[in-house]
């Protein structure tokens, strides 16, 4: 971290520090998507902010309690090589990221096979429909049961919530021996081996 980042946003009261970042953000994006992969601020810094795994995003150990700001925050969220950031033209602060940085909260499906079409709904709103640009990727957890993830932009993913999981274990099938996944948007996304979906 830089000197600037010490005696400089750090030393802003929390209250001015976070509706000074929100107005940066919301005047980044006033012209349409913010583009994140272009700024290279020289004032970086840390900002108490945590997006815990079920999606709810806490300042200083608090929930932000607006959905508005956090949907703003949202799209001024990149992830570096160090982590992740909340990025302006002007500063970048890293924040702390206990899993993916959305939640997947709602799952529609229509056709079937490889005609199939999956569009997810976040928490912070982004429609995302699942295909080559937006692929879903399954991790085995510590149970020994698994996650499905869903990619939405750039190094960004959403963790798919418990009940969009059911939905899209429903879709699932056998395409080749051993191996079960699902369809969507011409892609075949393996879940895992077939004798562990078989009841």
């Amino acid at each position: 971290m830089s000197d600037e980042a010490d005696t400089g946003p750090a030393a802003e009261p929390a209250g001015n520090r976070m509706s000074a970042l929100a107005a940066a953000a919301s005047e980044a994006c006033a012209r349409g998507p913010a583009p994140v992969h272009l700024w290279k601020p020289e004032r970086c810094g840390a900002l108490d902010l945590v997006i815990k795994a079920d999606g709810t995003w806490l300042y200083e150990g608090t929930p932000i309690g607006r959905p508005a700001l956090v949907k703003l925050f949202s799209t001024v969220l990149r992830r570096d090589r160090e982590g992740y950031v909340l990025v302006t033209p002007a500063e970048k602060l890293s924040i702390t990221v206990e899993d993916a940085p959305f939640v997947a909260v709602e799952m529609a499906s229509e056709g079937d096979g490889a005609e199939r079409s999956l569009r997810f709904r976040t928490n912070v709103d982004e429609v995302v429909d699942v295909g080559p640009e937006h692929p879903l990727r399954f991790e085995e957890d510590a149970a020994g049961g698994f996650r499905p993830y869903l990619h939405v932009r750039s190094d960004l993913w959403a963790l798919v919530a418990r009940s969009a999981v059911y939905d899209l274990v429903d879709l699932g099938e056998e395409r080749r021996p051993g191996v079960f996944g699902v369809w969507a948007g011409g892609v075949f996304f393996p879940m895992g081996e077939a004798a562990a979906w078989r009841s």
